[in-house]
């Protein structure tokens, strides 16, 4: 009915030349998604076989070419019942694989849990699983960043962290889980000598609290100047120290 009527509704026009067919086969396409949706866009699929200990996924992306895969894509999350849990989008979903994988169109190809660009972790130290989906290079440096889903008990499903998301997209790559210290660091550099490491408590599962930074300033010829700040009890105290240079990156 649709096809028919927008046909119709540009017949009263003619004579039609050769330019208005093609001007009006696009804007049916136009009435088409706009009531439709836009049109499938996957054209490569990967399986990740036990991304982790509760998931497996199924990957859909747009584009591949050479060692990558981005542009827009999905995650499929499938528990251990082979049952679809949740299906997650990215505008840019960049990942690799080594230059002899091949992927073509049409077929599933299997990659490893470490060429995922999804990044399973209990970010909040509440003892459930997270996610976290490669959303492009927003980071630092053009750094790796993602969008942060932290399983919700009450909703039995992930829902997307902004504040998560926000510390996983302004740094050099994902943040690393300091379960020890139950903190998620962060990694910075401005310019080419000074480097920031960063920690960050969670409070009430996703509200962050910095509470330790660590600078070291290779601007020296000689020497590294560190500089740590860390919060205790709620009070700040700075700790400053130079060493050797060659000395410190030995221990490095």
């Amino acid at each position: 009915m649709i096809r028919i009527f927008v046909w119709d509704f540009y017949k009263q026009f003619e004579p039609i030349t050769i330019t208005m067919k093609i001007l009006n086969y696009y804007k049916y396409l136009s009435v088409f998604t706009l009531l439709f949706g836009p049109l499938s866009f996957a054209q490569h699929q990967f399986e990740v076989k036990d991304a982790s200990k509760n998931y497996d996924i199924i990957i859909s992306v747009e584009n591949c070419f050479d060692d990558q895969c981005k542009d827009k894509g999905t995650v499929e999350l499938f528990d251990n019942k082979n049952t679809r849990v949740q299906t997650f989008t990215s505008g840019n979903l960049i990942f690799y694989f080594d230059k002899g994988q091949k992927p073509k169109p049409g077929q599933m190809f299997q990659v490893t849990r470490e060429q995922s660009p999804a990044i399973f972790g209990d970010f909040n130290f509440d003892g459930l699983e997270d996610i976290a989906i490669r959303n492009g290079n927003n980071g630092n440096y053009s750094g790796a960043s993602y969008d942060v889903y932290l399983f919700n008990n009450t909703k039995m499903g992930f829902v997307k962290s902004k504040e998560l998301t926000d510390l996983a997209s302004n740094f050099l790559d994902l943040f690393e889980i300091d379960s020890e210290h139950k903190r998620l660091v962060t990694h910075g550099k401005s310019g080419c000598c000074i480097l920031y490491t960063t920690g960050y408590k969670v409070i009430a599962n996703q509200e962050l609290d910095k509470v330790y930074e660590k600078q070291e300033d290779f601007t020296a010829e000689n020497e590294v100047k560190v500089m740590i700040e860390e919060k205790i009890n709620n009070r700040w105290s700075t700790k400053i120290k130079k060493y050797p240079k060659e000395q410190y990156n030995k221990e490095k």
